[in-house]
């Protein structure tokens, strides 16, 4: 008993570890997206989401004005202007691009024979000269530059409306809870009778289920859509319920029948000697010692579903109003493909409502993970 003991305990702090590494894992792109959801597409490209919140550094260069716009004072002629933008402070400037801060705020440099150009701290730049200005372009100014950090919404507002997230999450939703729900009240009833109800064929039931794990769902796709435009069904949510009740009832059938052929034969018999009905024991006994079992399968089948294209495609439909939130990301992918604040705010909310999923039912994921293991053992 001792050694049992050990080997449980053991056993328990192995998947808790597991389980926590692959929260880890998952978590750290994950907060990557969602302070990246929160910044602008320049904040994006040249710092690390891990610095949002220190003040951004940056280069870039500014033109001067030309020579129309030379002013005579004391007899020079004076270009003036500024290379900062609202919030911006300077760091260093340069007349070169690989010298981006070779020049502190407030020193003068001679550009050419008799140009002299200063800067100074507040970004105000003075460009002198005692002949007239014979140039069509102005000069350019390379500047380093910082920026306190700043976070904002507009992201939020633009993929939810303007981008149609906001339609493609609900139809995400209508998709996914009904495919979960289903195939998990059939896959249990089914579960049951295949591990504790003796019945004339229950071993060929069972073999069955095992083949159809391998069928690749892609080989169904196109004559299941016949069938269902035959049937009238068509291209709609009962449609692509039905498809992915279909394409994940073995596994869930599997899992399940493999998790209750495990528990207590004793509670089972004691209950049918006591006069229970085959149903009272599944909703009374069963189903209450298999919930572990049956979160564990909600997670994924929660996950397959809500992160589907092809099925969704197929019995769905591609027009604006049926689109699920991949079909969404595939198009902003195509044509948004620089805009990387865009997909990463589309990014995070798609992965969040399974974050939250996943961390919601975690405990239960890993009492069957354990479970599993003790009866494996």
């Amino acid at each position: 008993m001792e050694g049992m003991a050990g080997q449980k305990s053991s056993l328990t702090w192995a998947v808790n570890i597991a389980a926590f590494l692959l929260v880890l894992l998952w978590t750290i792109p994950t907060l990557g997206l969602l302070v990246s959801s929160f910044r602008d597409r320049d904040q994006i490209l040249t710092s690390g989401w891990w610095q949002s919140f220190s003040a951004q550094e940056a280069t870039g260069f500014v033109r001067t004005g030309t020579g129309d716009d030379a002013v005579q004072q004391d007899g020079q002629y004076v270009i003036e202007g500024t290379v900062l933008s609202e919030g911006q402070s300077l760091i260093g400037w340069g007349t070169r691009a690989r010298e981006p801060a070779a020049f502190q705020p407030g020193d003068t440099t001679e550009i050419e024979d008799g140009w002299q150009l200063t800067v100074a701290a507040d970004g105000t730049y003075r460009l002198t000269s005692p002949t007239p200005f014979e140039m069509r372009r102005g000069e350019r100014i390379f500047v380093t530059t910082g920026a306190p950090a700043r976070l904002t919404t507009e992201n939020y507002n633009r993929v939810l409306t303007a981008e149609g997230l906001g339609r493609a999450f609900m139809n995400t939703l209508t998709v996914t809870i009904p495919a979960t729900v289903i195939p998990i009240l059939i896959a249990a009833f089914a579960a049951y009778a295949l591990a504790w109800m003796e019945f004339p064929g229950r071993a060929i039931l069972t073999a069955a289920v095992v083949g159809l794990l391998v069928v690749p769902l892609q080989v169904a796709l196109i004559p299941l859509l016949r069938l269902h435009n035959e049937l009238g069904i068509g291209k709609g949510y009962l449609g692509i319920w039905l498809a992915h009740t279909g394409f994940g009832l073995p596994l869930a059938v599997y899992l399940l029948r493999n998790y209750m052929v495990g528990l207590p034969r004793e509670v089972i018999e004691s209950a049918r000697v006591d006069g229970a009905t085959e149903f009272q024991i599944f909703r009374k006994i069963i189903l209450p010692l298999s919930f572990p079992a049956l979160a564990s399968f909600a997670i994924f089948q929660f996950l397959w579903v809500w992160n589907d294209l092809l099925v969704a495609t197929v019995f769905l439909g591609n027009t604006r109003e049926q689109l699920v939130m991949t079909g969404v990301l595939r198009e902003l992918m195509g044509s948004k493909g620089g805009e990387w604040e865009i997909l990463a705010t589309s990014a995070f909310i798609s992965i969040a409502v399974p974050l939250v999923v996943f961390f919601a039912m975690q405990k239960y994921l890993v009492r069957g993970l354990l479970a599993g293991s003790v009866k494996g053992g």
